[in-house]
Parts: structure tokens; sequence; C-alpha cells
């Protein structure tokens, strides 16, 4: 048998429920292998003892035999989520020593289903970032190596596609503002789904661009994103954009079989400048939904190019406003004022301490594009493109066109330290295949599909129609079983 922690969670769930193994050897194996990895950085919030615990109970319900998929399942939980009594700080000063009293419904979905807890794991400070270098707690280190250089595993979930390619837990949750569980996803050479906006509940989870945020899980196979992903879907009330629908049983649905599908292929995503091996794997992705019997279409989204734009001023705005709440008056940091200092002062102090240079840029830009004057020249403007792009999706889809093919990320991982310093256009450039699915609510999945001559991992995306991730799911479990991924990052740490 393979080492525990290594496992997918389909093989780990069959082998639970025929008592081949036990929750507890998973959940020991997994904090084994996080303790050893501390040079990843993955990890930001240790909770072995709950996870244990956690772990003997599931093992109790396993024997009952009536547990669900997800039941006794190692798994880590991205910083953004606030789970009940353990520190949950979005990877921001300003959240220092937050211990939320509540979980977040997607987390606690995923308890109630026997899932088991081992910690917390880093990402971009707030979800702002596209490297993980913007973290309070210093940045992740994609397992994957070349040479002597470190590399970023993406963001803003970069901890949480470390983790799972560096075996420390079995799956993983995310969140996707723009990309930030796809091009992480891509860089690591893990699984990583963002869900339709409305399929996975916001509540409790840190909010930074409300119109666009949704979580998602990521894992290191297609069948094991549709275990995890049921686990965390349902209608939520306190979630007043979840929507109130059902939620098919996504694995049973994988049939692999996706003969007659019409698979888009956008002529805009052919961006000036696109590395040869990206272009060569999205040809070749595009064969392998053609063999499979597959039809393969050229379409136009002929408002592609005002996506990043659109979305750099969209999603600080929201972020402006969302932000405004953390003033150090009822938690997190506050601040040492001077005498004389009054509440303006604390407020102006305490943000300034809190909030890093990436999270203070993008509060300027959205509180800039929302201010008298520039209101209608920016941001109604950007949201009226907005709509646009999701038009161009919605005529592609009229048009019979099933799952739309695309590059996930414009390059394989890329050094620390090579973009923080330099113009952080370039770095949101990172976003520029993935942010028009968040700005159309749509889903998408990214996964791995074949290595670029460094041996880096490379990925491909699928779209999919609005509320049809069954659909999704199964066209990427075709594309994964023919390109045969399965490459492992040596270990090093």
């Amino acid at each position: 048998m393979s080492a525990l922690n290594t496992l997918t969670i389909a093989e780990a769930r069959d082998l639970l429920r025929r008592g081949d193994v036990t929750s507890v050897a998973l959940t020991e194996a997994c904090l084994t292998a996080i303790e050893g990895a501390g040079r990843l950085n993955a990890f930001v919030h240790h909770t072995p003892d709950l996870a244990l615990r956690r772990a003997k109970a599931a093992d109790v319900r396993l024997q009952s035999g009536d547990a669900p998929s997800m039941c006794g399942i190692p798994v880590g939980i991205k910083d953004l989520f606030c789970t009940e009594g353990v520190p949950s700080q979005a990877a921001s000063r300003i959240l220092d020593g937050f211990r939320p009293p509540y979980e977040s419904t997607v987390s606690a979905q995923l308890r109630d289903t026997g899932a088991v807890m081992l910690g917390k794991l880093n990402m971009d400070e707030f979800a702002m970032g596209s490297s993980n270098e913007t973290s309070v707690y210093g940045n992740v280190i994609n397992p994957w190596k070349v040479d002597a250089r470190d590399l970023t595993p993406g963001g803003s979930s970069g901890g949480s596609a470390a983790a799972v390619a560096a075996d420390l837990c079995l799956a993983a949750t995310g969140t996707d503002t723009g990309g930030s569980i796809r091009q992480p996803a891509a860089f690591t050479g893990t699984v990583g789904i963002k869900p339709t906006y409305g399929r996975c509940s916001r509540w409790g989870i840190v909010a930074f661009a409300s119109s666009l945020d949704q979580a998602g899980p990521m894992t290191r196979t297609v069948r094991d994103a549709a275990i995890m992903l049921q686990a965390m879907c349902g209608h939520d009330p306190k979630d007043s954009t979840s929507a109130d629908l059902p939620v098919p049983d996504f694995e049973a649905l994988l049939t692999g079989d996706i003969r007659g599908t019409k698979i888009g292929i956008p002529r805009e995503y052919r961006m000036e400048g696109m590395p040869a091996e990206i272009e060569a794997l999205w040809a070749s992705g595009a064969e392998m939904l053609r063999d499979a019997g597959a039809e393969i279409i050229d379409i136009t989204l002929p408002h592609t190019k005002y996506a990043l734009p659109a979305y750099y001023v969209i999603a600080p705005a929201e972020a402006s406003s969302n932000l405004a709440r953390y003033d150090g008056v009822r938690y997190g940091h506050r601040a040492r004022l001077s005498a004389g200092d009054g509440i303006t002062q604390m407020y102006e102090k305490t943000r300034a301490e809190g909030f890093g240079h990436e999270v203070q840029r993008r509060v300027m830009i959205g509180t800039y594009v929302l201010s008298a004057g520039f209101y209608d020249a920016y941001y109604n403007r950007a949201r009226k493109v907005r709509t646009l792009i999701k038009r161009d999706f919605e005529e592609a889809f009229a048009q019979g066109i099933d799952c739309i093919l695309t590059p996930a990320t414009p390059s394989a991982a890329f050094g620390l330290g090579e973009m923080a310093d330099a113009d952080p256009v370039q770095m949101y450039l990172n976003d520029v295949f993935t942010v028009t699915v968040n700005l159309a609510g749509l889903p998408g999945i990214a996964l791995p599909a074949g290595l670029d001559s460094q041996g880096l991992p490379l990925g491909l995306q699928l779209i999919g129609r609005p509320w049809e991730e069954a659909a999704l799911l199964n066209t990427a479990q075709v594309l994964e079983t023919a390109a045969g991924f399965v490459s492992k990052p040596a270990k090093w740490w």
C-alpha cells in the first residue's frame, strides 16, 4: 500500500469503508508529513489534537456503516474560512488573535460529513495576490523545484495547492475570486474547481469581493474534486446569494462519455507572446477531447480583452467596501496610540499597521473608483463591461457549446520574488485566463495536462455552463485520463 498521506480521497474512502485503514492512521500520516514540511510554510495554524479527536469520531461513524464519502478524510482549510475557536486571520496582521465563535458554512458541512481538519493553510493576505507573497506568515514555497530556485505555488490559495501537491493532506479548501483556485492548481500539478457563483455558501468566509468570491475544493484528481465539491455545496439561508438548487451526485455522473459534446476554443485567448509550450498544450488538449468523441468548435468571446481591467476595478471597489469593517475596535489588531490621538488616528494607524502593501494598494484603488467624479468613469463602466463578458458566454452556450477549453495560466510557476517588486500589473496578468469566469459567475476547473521544458506542471482550464458542474467534471475527467498526468514533485523539503 502507498503511504497513507499520498492516497486520493476515493482510495482512502474505499479503504476506510472496508476497514482496511482507520481515519486516525490517515490523520497521523498527514500530521507527520506536515511536521516534516515546515520549509514549505503551507500550514500556518496546526490543530493536531482537534484533528485526532475528529478522526476518532469518524472511525466510530465508519463502523456504523453509514458514513458519507468525506468521512474520515484529512483536509486542510484555507485561512480565509472562519473556524470556531481556531485562529482565522486571512493571512493578515489586522486579524491577529481572532478566533471566531462560529464556523463557516462550507467548513461546517465538511466537518458534519466527518472530514478531519488538520489545520489552517497559508494564503495571500485577504486573498489578494497571485503568488502567495503577501501573507503575514511569509510566502509558501511550491513543492515543485527547478535548480535551486524557490518557486511560487500561485495565489491566493497557494498554501492549499502546495499542501495537496506535497501530500500533506488528501485535499484542501480554496477560494476563487479571479483565479485563486485554478491558477495555484495549474502551478502545482493539482486539480481545482471554482463552482458556479452561489453553488457554495460564502457565509463565514472572510470577504474580498462579494460578487466574485466562491469556495471550491483543491484535490489530486477530478474524481476527488467531485466527491469533495458535493460535500461543500448546498443552499444556505444565511447567504443571500446562495442558490436554492439541488446538489447532484457529481461522482455518480462521471460517466467518461463525452461523445457529441461541443467544446469551444475561444480565439481571443490566443494572446500575443503566449509561450509555444502553452499553445502546444492547448492544441493537444483539444485533440484529446476530439479523440474522445467531442466536436471542437472555434468560438469568439469578443469582450475578453476588457476582462482584466474590468476585474481590477470591480474587485478593489468591493474590497474597499468589505475591508472598511477592520477598524481595531471590535477584534483583531489595534495600533498603540500616542497622547492626544483620537478615534480617527486610531483607525488610520491600525489600518496602516494591519494591512500589507498589496491590500492597501487595492483598497486605495477601490476607494478611488468609487469616489464622486470617478464612479461613472470607472466602476459603472466596468460593471457594463462585465455584463458584456457574461453575454459573450451566454451566446456561445446558446449556440450549443457545452464546455470551453483554454489554458489555465500564461506560464508555468515563476520564481518567488521575480514579480513581487516589479510593476504590479505584471503580477495581475497571471489572471488573464481566469478572471472572465468569475465576472460571468461560471464554473471553471483547472487540471494538470503536461510538463514544460523545465519539468514544471502546466494546466488546462475547462469552463462550463452555469450550474452544470457535473458535465464540466465529466469532461475534465476524460481530459485527465487522456493526458495521463502522474508526475509528482521530488521531495526536497
